[in-house]
């Protein structure tokens, strides 16, 4: 059975920073994985992806030069380091997991259950 968890959330003050990991179980992911959020009374959006070999990563541009996304091939284990957070980055965070490297890398087949992050002004 193939499962994604999610750890790290929390409650954090503006400027604040939090790591959040993504633990991949069941098999080894060989594609992108990423992270997407979703904010109180808003959709689910993209927030950041890394392929296979973390070479190639992508941003949206609400978080670039703030959030850092790394993996850990041998543990199967994404991370999203959030620094300088921000209000507008309350939301609850999704881990995302793929097979595929090929084609957009914001649509994703696996998904966590998510992890709260509360930024306070």
């Amino acid at each position: 059975q193939v499962q994604l968890v999610e750890s790290g959330g929390g409650l954090v003050q503006a400027g604040g920073s939090l790591r959040l990991s993504c633990a991949a179980s069941g098999r080894t992911f060989r594609g992108y994985m990423g992270w997407f959020r979703q904010a109180p009374g808003k959709e689910r959006v993209f927030v950041a992806a890394i392929s296979w070999s973390g070479v190639t990563t992508y941003y949206a541009d609400s978080v670039k030069g703030r959030f850092t996304i790394s993996r850990d091939t041998t543990k199967n284990t994404v991370y999203l380091q959030m620094n300088s957070l921000k209000p507008e980055d309350t939301a609850v965070y999704y881990c995302a997991a793929r097979d595929r490297l090929v084609g957009d890398f914001t649509t994703y087949d696996y998904w966590g259950q998510g992890t709260q992050v509360t930024v306070s002004s």
